[in-house]
């Protein structure tokens, strides 16, 4: 559903939704090209460029082909899932099937639910009830995850981790589209894995752990604090008015509070859409706004920059833990009294 500033603020992108640009996507066409020719055109010159280079190269490539993705899903370049989803299937950031990613991301388009993390697939909180159960290493990773440097080495580890988890899950209780989704991406994953040992000098893994682990953690400074904890919904996202090589990198989902609202609206729409209503948006979601990613580094490379037990599920187990002590203590001054 798409939320718009006003009617003014409506009037105008459909203004721009009739314009040839939004029409054909042809940006978004052109980007699909360059990515796939650039990617395989990286691979096939591995020798040439040296494999340091060319891994770095192909990370940096698979987390734009994550950023693609999450416009394939949201419905571009074309109107038909099933055409997007062509683009989306090939396992050039190694990790997770196109469709177990569509299906976990358009759960946290749910915006009501955004940060809980009993509801949320994406939040980086954690529920009052897997708090208590983690033990104190665990606790410290959680809590390391939520600083700058420690959300580029744990949260494609942590992502990993759930991912495999819930396939497992899914797979052994019959769901028989995901066994499909991971059955299709571990047959294209071999033959790529395959394709580049013999024919670039690739390694699988090279693969795994110097472009597709280093791509997942390229993805995660996009998604640092991304999200906060807020009673206002419309002050739960945020906007990151980041420098050109991230904004493109992220195909502007930088501009995340704009997404949330419009999430209907392709990527090279949304930086025009958020200047051209900045000051409505930024109050409208309650001045949650970095100016770059490095803002985060110096504030919160190190730093915590928000609890890992979400504030309102610690406060929900606060006053659930205060309740049975108030009633152990009245169930004993009963027995005392007797």
């Amino acid at each position: 559903m798409s939320l718009y500033i006003d009617d003014a603020q409506r009037r105008k992108i459909h203004q721009l939704r009739a314009s040839w640009r939004w029409r054909s996507e042809w940006p978004t066409w052109l980007l699909i090209v360059a990515l796939y020719c650039g990617w395989f055109g990286t691979a096939l010159n591995a020798r040439f460029l040296g494999l340091p280079i060319a891994a770095g190269i192909l990370a940096v490539l698979s987390c734009l082909y994550l950023s693609l993705q999450h416009e394939l899903l949201h419905g571009h370049p074309t109107r038909f899932p099933l055409i997007n989803a062509l683009f989306g299937i090939a396992p050039l950031a190694v990790w997770f099937p196109y469709a177990v990613y569509r299906e976990s991301h358009l759960r946290h388009h749910d915006d009501v639910h955004l940060t809980d993390p009993d509801l949320d697939p994406e939040t980086y909180f954690v529920s009052a009830g897997r708090w208590r159960e983690a033990g104190i290493v665990v606790r410290g990773l959680l809590t390391l995850r939520n600083t700058f440097f420690g959300r580029l080495l744990l949260a494609p580890l942590f992502s990993i981790a759930s991912t495999l988890g819930s396939a497992i899950v899914d797979i052994a209780r019959g769901n028989v589209r995901m066994a499909g989704a991971w059955a299709l991406h571990l047959a294209l994953l071999g033959a790529l894995m395959t394709w580049l040992d013999h024919y670039c000098g690739i390694s699988p893994l090279v693969l795994v752990f110097a472009v597709g682990y280093p791509a997942l953690a390229l993805s995660a400074i996009r998604s640092f604090q991304e999200h906060r904890a807020a009673d206002k919904i419309s002050e739960r996202t945020v906007i990151n008015e980041a420098s050109w090589f991230w904004r493109l990198l992220f195909l502007n989902n930088n501009f995340h509070s704009v997404h949330h609202d419009l999430p209907g609206a392709p990527w090279f729409a949304l930086s025009a859409i958020y200047h051209g209503d900045r000051d409505a948006y930024l109050q409208r979601n309650g001045g949650f706004v970095v100016r770059g990613y490095r803002e985060w580094v110096v504030r919160h490379g190190v730093k915590p920059v928000a609890p890992a037990l979400h504030p309102l599920h610690a406060r929900a187990d606060r006053i659930a833990l205060a309740e049975r002590d108030a009633a152990k203590d009245a169930k004993s001054g009963v027995a005392q009294a007797v």
